[in-house]
């Protein structure tokens, strides 16, 4: 069983996660845009703010022994994170959009503090 407040910080590993994940996939396809200096040297910003913090995050969960094994997509509108637990594994059940709504979110936030 996992308590509120690791719940808490599998869901912020969990946001992290799918940020750096989307970074690195999109860094990939800005070699096609016009203004790809630009905008991989954004990228390259957000990536090496937030990974310190999603590898502290996910490190801090391994000493619980709370790691996260597989995402699965059941639909369009909802995928599963499989959770291993010393105890159990678990599977959560997120809202896709409502994820990516938190990412967009969370890397709006982390770039202007970035720059500013």
């Amino acid at each position: 069983m996992i308590n509120l407040l690791d719940r808490h910080s599998l869901h912020k590993l969990v946001v992290l996660e799918l940020a750096v994940r989307s970074l690195q996939h999109d860094y990939v396809q800005l070699e096609t845009l016009k203004m790809q200096k630009l905008y991989t040297t954004w990228t390259e910003l957000l990536l090496k703010h937030l990974y310190p913090i999603y590898t502290a995050q996910k490190r801090q969960l391994a000493q619980k022994q709370i790691r996260i094994v597989r995402w699965r997509k059941i639909d369009m509108y909802f995928s599963d994170v499989l959770i291993a637990t010393s105890g159990e594994d678990i599977a959560l059940r997120y809202a896709n959009q409502a994820l990516k709504t938190e990412v967009e979110e969370l890397l709006i936030q982390r770039f202007l503090s970035s720059i500013m």
